[in-house]
């Protein structure tokens, strides 16, 4: 038994993660566990942290991380769409738009490369054939929004954007066969609305309006409704990062958009042209391309430290901040039928907001108010007898 009992010992004496010692009256046991930074990858041991253009912001408090990302989302996303109505102020650049979105392509694939190498994990996680449906679904939103500012004025196109709901909702009924309840139907009925008065508003007054304009930003409308879930899904699928995501969607969308420029004769005016006026074209694409990328990383970090109602909150205030420095800026006739319809698309961004956060902050039913109302009342009634 001696004999036994010191094998025994000899053999649980070697290092290990696990150390048993058996005794005649107890046992022992004794686990020791490999530290945090041993354990875990660089990648998956900067998940918790928030880093934006070489920015920790999870070294400051939260009210001060909510200000740096509204002053960036504000900031560069004014400057974003400043430089898009600028670029396409210049005279005869308006034909032009799909070389706009190739040259913003290009810019986006440098900027997604640049910094892929920054971080430590440069692996590609996420399929090739999912990034080429990403890549047409971006190349479909992006190209045919920049397309459509050539026919529609820039505060109607920013209008249109704000009314993703309505493709999503549409596709969801016929797709999915999903039904929604009446807060939904009203967010989009006002959007709906919005969008009519706001369109028949600027066909009255703009001279240059082109029902083709309507039509490319609804199918940029559409692509984008679809691209979000699935950049979701197979960001969530296969843990790939922005950076890598924007790198492949982009490059690839950039190989796309110069196919089609070249099988469609497009490419070579609009070199011609860009070659004339290089500071107009490709010096305000640049900065264009540079502040967009800038903003949506400011935008990501909003929903990843605050959630999807502020940050909805954020860019609707953005959105509509962006389309009274357009008035500002840039001559172009006004009404005030664009206030009030403009007024009835935010009520439906509210609605909508308020439909996916309704667990979360809940108004007052008619009912309830009755209800309340009556108790005051009973309990008056009561003091006054007493």
């Amino acid at each position: 038994e001696k004999q036994t009992e010191d094998n025994n010992s000899t053999e649980c004496s070697k290092p290990g993660t696990m150390d048993l010692k058996f005794t005649s009256s107890r046992k022992y046991i004794s686990i020791s566990v490999p530290s945090k930074s041993q354990a875990m990858s660089p990648h998956i041991k900067s998940v918790d942290d928030v880093v934006v253009l070489g920015m920790n912001l999870s070294k400051f408090s939260k009210p001060t991380q909510f200000f740096i990302c509204v002053s960036g989302v504000f900031m560069f996303y004014l400057i974003y769409g400043y430089l898009q109505e600028l670029i396409f102020s210049v005279e005869g650049f308006k034909p032009f738009g799909w070389y706009l979105t190739l040259v913003q392509f290009g810019f986006y694939s440098i900027f997604g490369l640049i910094e892929l190498q920054l971080i430590q994990d440069k692996r590609r996680r996420i399929p090739g054939k999912t990034y080429m449906i990403i890549a047409f679904l971006t190349v479909g939103t992006m190209g045919l929004s920049n397309t459509s500012l050539g026919y529609l004025n820039y505060p109607t196109q920013v209008i249109f954007k704000c009314c993703k709901l309505i493709p999503v909702m549409i596709g969801g009924v016929f797709i999915q066969g999903k039904r929604y309840n009446i807060v939904d139907v009203s967010a989009a009925l006002c959007m709906s609305l919005g969008l009519i008065w706001f369109t028949l508003a600027d066909s009255t007054v703009a001279p240059n309006f082109n029902l083709t304009g309507v039509v490319l930003i609804s199918l940029a409308l559409c692509a984008d409704a679809v691209i979000g879930n699935v950049q979701e899904k197979a960001m969530k699928l296969h843990n790939g990062s922005n950076s890598e995501m924007v790198l492949y969607s982009y490059s690839i969308g950039f190989v796309y958009i110069l196919f089609g420029l070249t099988c469609t004769s497009g490419l070579s005016p609009a070199v011609t042209f860009c070659s004339k006026h290089p500071v107009q074209t490709y010096g305000y694409a640049f900065l264009f391309s540079l502040t967009g990328y800038f903003g949506i990383s400011f935008v990501l970090a909003l929903i990843k430290i605050f959630g999807a109602l502020l940050a909805v909150t954020v860019t609707t205030g953005r959105k509509a901040m962006t389309i009274v420095l357009s008035f500002l800026f840039f001559a172009k006739p006004f009404t005030l039928q664009y206030v009030w319809s403009g007024l009835l698309v935010v009520l439906g961004i509210f609605l909508n907001v308020y439909s996916k956060n309704m667990d979360k902050f809940k108004l007052p039913s008619l009912l309830g108010l009755w209800k309340k109302s009556v108790e005051e009342r009973k309990s008056r009634t009561l003091s006054q007898t007493v």
